[in-house]
């Protein structure tokens, strides 16, 4: 082997490259291994394909952390979800391979690596991404258009997920499991339960389409990412969760993403699907939106608290969470929009 990543134990890196010359043969090895600095829970490695004088970069995603009430669908699901998308011309990392039990490498896959950028605030403010930004709208609503219209027959291995079955219950389930007190959330369900938008759609949903969420370039749209949260619902979800003031990154008069308004969003996504945005229906996904993000945050502080998964950034969920209860406050005040 070519290369080990310090952070990453020696007999993973072994069982990858086995992996790897099941499927390609015994001459391909794996090579420039390196630890993505981003992301949650799950080990995420990059590393080259060499396989004689062919290089190829991809990215290996492996579970190595497993919630009680998880908000995030196992990598088999993932990874089926990627192979569905990338077959109806939804823009995804390529699928790969998945991990089998020979693997010795529990769940996980692994997918072409996408070039370009996913970090916010270059995205929403650095000039090379003036074309991008501009482009969003048209770009947003023609993918989303694309997942929304994919059958519902063929994304019915996640019906039985907690969002995809209730996603209010979901999030009052897992506050529960936490034993934290948050009556910003109290309110809020209430709320939500009295206002619930009548004729709702039912659809395959990404689940978490955000700015952070999208590999870009210069030019626009290169991949939609991180698929855990997917499930089955309302596709004006989407866009209630798109437009939450936590992803616009301080651009507070860019409401979708913090890169466009929501009328050009709203217009492309019509155009594409044949299908118009219910803006009152946004506005309840998006202080369901709030509900998720806080009850998120709850469960990542407490791993960093009760030393399950130590991290800087977990830590810093318990201070957003009362930053995000906030913003919803404010927003069932009708003072944000």
């Amino acid at each position: 082997m070519s290369i080990q990543a310090p952070a990453v134990p020696a007999e993973i890196l072994a069982r990858l490259e086995g992996a790897v010359r099941r499927r390609f043969g015994n001459a391909a090895t794996v090579a420039n291994i390196s630890v993505a600095t981003l992301g949650g829970s799950n080990r995420t490695l990059l590393f080259d394909l060499v396989d004689g004088t062919a290089r190829r970069r991809l990215v290996f995603r492996q579970e190595t952390y497993r919630l009680p009430y998880s908000p995030f669908i196992e990598p088999h699901l993932q990874y089926q979800l990627l192979t569905l998308a990338a077959r109806h011309e939804v823009p995804v990392p390529a699928p790969i391979f998945e991990f089998t039990p020979e693997d010795e490498l529990d769940r996980g896959y692994v997918v072409a690596r996408v070039d370009g950028e996913t970090l916010p605030r270059r995205l929403l403010t650095d000039p090379r991404f003036t074309v991008a930004r501009a482009n969003f709208p048209a770009e947003a609503g023609v993918i989303l258009a694309r997942l929304h219209r994919i059958p519902l027959v063929e994304a019915a291995f996640l019906a039985d997920t907690p969002e995809s079955r209730d996603p209010i219950a979901a999030q009052l389930e897992r506050l529960d499991h936490y034993g934290e007190a948050h009556p910003a959330v109290e309110l809020a369900v209430r709320w939500l339960v009295r206002h619930a938008p009548a004729g709702q759609r039912r659809c395959l949903l990404h689940g978490d389409f955000r700015t952070g969420n999208l590999m870009m370039d210069e030019q626009g749209i290169r991949a939609l990412l991180d698929w855990e949260c997917a499930h089955l619902g309302d596709p004006m979800e989407e866009f209630g969760w798109l437009c939450l003031r936590s992803w616009r990154f301080g651009m507070l008069d860019r409401p979708a993403g913090g890169m466009c308004a929501r009328e050009p969003l709203y217009a492309a996504y019509a155009a594409a699907s044949g299908q118009a945005v219910d803006a009152q229906a946004v506005h309840w996904w998006e202080v369901f939106g709030f509900v998720r993000w806080i009850v998120l945050n709850v469960m990542q502080a407490h791993g960093h608290w009760t030393g399950a998964r130590r991290s800087p950034a977990f830590a810093a969920c318990g201070r957003n969470t009362c930053l995000i209860e906030y913003d919803l406050l404010m927003t069932l005040l009708g003072r944000y929009r």
